[in-house]
């Protein structure tokens, strides 16, 4: 499963596996795909540190990267200053805070013991946090800088290009796919409707064809409602030199999240299980649907807070509903790949089923087309 861009990266399958599990990035690598382990969570650098040096230990001398999360806008401050964490919170109603906690109360939800801080607050949707993390990870030698929130700043394009760096930018429409080539990177991720997390309003099937014709000549990756190997070669078809999978880990005997009974809900969903809501973030993410999404998207309620301030004020919350595994608010971001995720299997076994599928659907297009498997007509 190689295109001129993996050839590039000395990867042997095409396949870009996005994860926040350490673990989960490093068995992709090895498995001959190419692991990107999201920064996000990562508030301490040097708990950054520590997994990537484990990175360095795992991954057997082969390429991995590295995702980041940068708003294009940032919050303000009073001063015009970089904001702080204090100054963002500062800027929380006290109507959503109360609205956090009435929903909790309905449900039940205890408080976390005395002592025991939220596991779940992320601050690296903070501009000045993510650029903690470069500092860490441009002492290693990771092949690809990826940014989930569009492009970079372009100081921080530099830099990764500084060091031999590829940056990839994720892009919901065509438009979003010009202002990357025009800032510099490298390789347009091009995430359709249907992926976990933050997406934009088109279907992968229209979008990928639309991107690769927008940035021509930079590669693009095809993510979202990608979890076969038959569903890799309609990408590679449409004109993506690879493609981005991430939802497609999560029940993965790797990952480490951080609830069984999470786990069970994924591989009991459907399809038609998860929901585009602010009520993680701020901005629009694919997520299961639960209780907590339909309070927030619900018309009657206060409404999402913009990023990073959601972010910030669901985070005890979020801490609280996974430690206490209340399940009719127990949710992930997740695409609507779900429905394909029926059963634990180790990320070498994934990777195995997505060759085999993608060889499956090559020998099926030669049949049609009147090839035998070795070129030509029959």
């Amino acid at each position: 499963m190689e295109t001129e861009l993996s050839r590039r990266l000395g990867i042997e399958h095409a396949i870009f596996g996005f994860t926040p599990f350490p673990a989960v990035a490093a068995a992709i690598t090895r498995a001959g795909g190419f692991g990107v382990l999201g920064a996000v969570r990562y508030t301490a650098p040097d708990d950054l540190k520590r997994d990537l040096d484990w990175m360095q230990e795992h991954t057997d001398g082969k390429p991995y990267g590295l995702d980041v999360v940068m708003p294009a806008r940032k919050a303000g401050a009073p001063g015009d200053r970089t904001p702080t964490e204090a100054d963002v919170e500062a800027m929380i109603p006290q109507g959503h805070r109360r609205f956090v906690e009435d929903t909790l109360a309905r449900h039940g939800v205890p408080e976390l013991p005395e002592g025991e801080a939220s596991g779940w607050r992320i601050t690296g949707w903070m501009e000045q946090v993510a650029r903690t993390q470069l500092d860490v990870a441009f002492d290693y030698p990771i092949a690809l800088l990826a940014n989930a929130l569009g492009s970079p700043p372009e100081d921080v394009v530099r830099r990764a290009h500084g060091h031999g760096v590829l940056v990839a930018a994720l892009a919901g429409s065509a438009r979003h796919a010009r202002h990357h080539a025009d800032a510099g990177i490298d390789i347009v991720v091009a995430q359709g409707y249907e992926a976990g997390g933050h997406t934009g309003e088109i279907a992968s099937m229209v979008l990928t064809p639309e991107v690769v014709e927008a940035v021509d000549p930079l590669p693009v990756l095809a993510a979202g409602g990608i979890g076969s190997g038959e569903q890799i070669a309609a990408a590679l078809a449409l004109g993506a030199q690879g493609a981005w999978l991430g939802s497609l880990w999560l029940t993965t005997t790797e990952a480490e999240l951080h609830s069984r009974a999470l786990t069970a809900k994924l591989l009991a969903a459907g399809s038609g299980d998860t929901v585009r809501s602010r009520a993680l973030t701020g901005k629009p993410a694919r997520q299961l649907r639960t209780a907590w999404t339909d309070a927030w998207d619900d018309p009657a309620g206060p409404g999402a807070l913009p990023m990073p301030l959601q972010g910030l004020l669901v985070a005890e919350a979020v801490s609280r509903i996974q430690r206490y595994e209340v399940d009719p608010l127990l949710g992930t971001p997740v695409g609507q790949i779900v429905g394909r995720m029926n059963s634990e299997r180790s990320v070498r076994s994934v990777m195995d089923e997505l060759t085999r599928g993608f060889e499956r659907a090559v020998d099926r297009i030669n049949r049609i087309a009147g090839r035998n498997p070795e070129g030509g007509t029959s």
